[in-house]
């Protein structure tokens, strides 16, 4: 039986799970935007876990709290022993990835292409749930190729409501699995929010989240206010991090903190000087930081003094000062 999560509020709001960007500083520099919103790591496959032993690919700091695991695989004993690691270590959710395009994932044989194998995708999740005592999730495609979404979305969430799932994010674009690179799997086909929206309707007691498109606040609380459970923001909050500033507000309900991106980068400043002292460097957390003041005065510079000094040996947190510089102070006032 799951216990209650601390994530089931946080669901509300939540930053995709990226592969290559969701990384442990990409989540921390996320976490001092907004304290409420839910956190997903990139995906992390159950094979490397169990087989290869990289416990190191769950790492991350308690301050990202909430925040949940995504898994790839799709042998069941191997992602039951997958969720008891994440477990272990401390997050509060495990979600199963059955909507991911990519070439990796459909030769490991995970991922979107589990759509068209409905059987073994409840045999993962009913071991999954059995192993664990955290809430099990699931984010999915409302399709694959020739598949007719309005007949097999209803029939994949029936499946996922019986093995005892109850909550589940929904991407509202099918997934071309020959064809389509993965990029273009995420903007290529066509989004259909009505069917997300119809598919609630059809099963009140599953958490909808709805995934794709989003790109404003105004918009996720659009879905949330026309009855949806939560809403998932990708690439745009990645992009336009700034954005978070305000779900805490806008989303939860939250009193405005006033707090600005400059804030942000202050906080980001002890993380830095730790990871520096243990021998990383400083790129890795900086490239997760470049569009913090998207669409602001000084931006330009911003992304350019970054991109171009932080990877360099033995760079600081100098090449931060200099970046801050280069921002007049209305953009970090705000």
């Amino acid at each position: 039986m799951e216990r209650k999560s601390q994530n089931t509020l946080a669901w509300r709001l939540s930053c995709a799970p990226m592969m290559d960007w969701t990384d442990r500083h990409c989540r921390f520099f996320h976490r001092q935007l907004t304290s409420r919103a839910l956190l997903y790591t990139e995906m992390v496959t159950a094979p490397a876990l169990v087989r290869g032993g990289a416990v190191h690919l769950l790492a991350f700091d308690p301050a990202e709290h909430p925040v949940a695991v995504q898994l790839g695989g799709s042998d069941p004993s191997e992602l039951a022993e997958a969720a008891r690691m994440a477990e272990a270590a401390g997050y509060g959710e495990v979600n199963l990835n059955i909507g991911c395009p990519s070439d990796r994932v459909k030769s490991g044989c995970f991922g979107a292409v589990l759509m068209k194998q409905p059987a073994l995708v409840a045999d993962c999740l009913a071991a999954m749930r059995e192993a664990v005592n955290v809430p099990v999730t699931a984010k999915c495609r409302i399709g694959v190729d020739d598949q007719e979404p309005r007949e097999v979305l209803p029939q994949f969430l029936e499946m996922l409501e019986k093995t005892g799932i109850t909550r589940v994010i929904v991407h509202a674009r099918k997934a071309w699995l020959q064809g389509l690179s993965p990029k273009e799997n995420r903007e290529v086909p066509p989004l259909d929010y009505g069917l997300v929206h119809e598919m609630k309707a059809a099963f009140p007691r599953l958490q909808l989240c709805l995934n794709g498109g989003i790109t404003t606040l105004d918009e996720a609380r659009a879905q949330l206010d026309a009855g949806l459970d939560g809403v998932m923001i990708g690439r745009a909050a990645y992009h336009d991090p700034g954005l978070l500033l305000e779900v805490d507000e806008v989303i939860f309900g939250a009193a405005p903190t006033r707090r600005t991106r400059r804030d942000a980068v202050e906080a980001m400043r002890p993380y830095i000087a730790s990871h520096l002292a243990e021998g990383g460097k400083l790129a890795q957390v900086t490239r997760h930081m470049l569009g913090l003041f998207q669409g602001r005065p000084g931006a330009r510079a911003w992304r350019r003094t970054l991109s171009e000094q932080a990877h360099r040996d033995g760079a600081g947190l100098e090449v931060l000062d200099r970046a801050l510089e280069a921002l007049p102070e209305a953009s970090l006032a705000a």
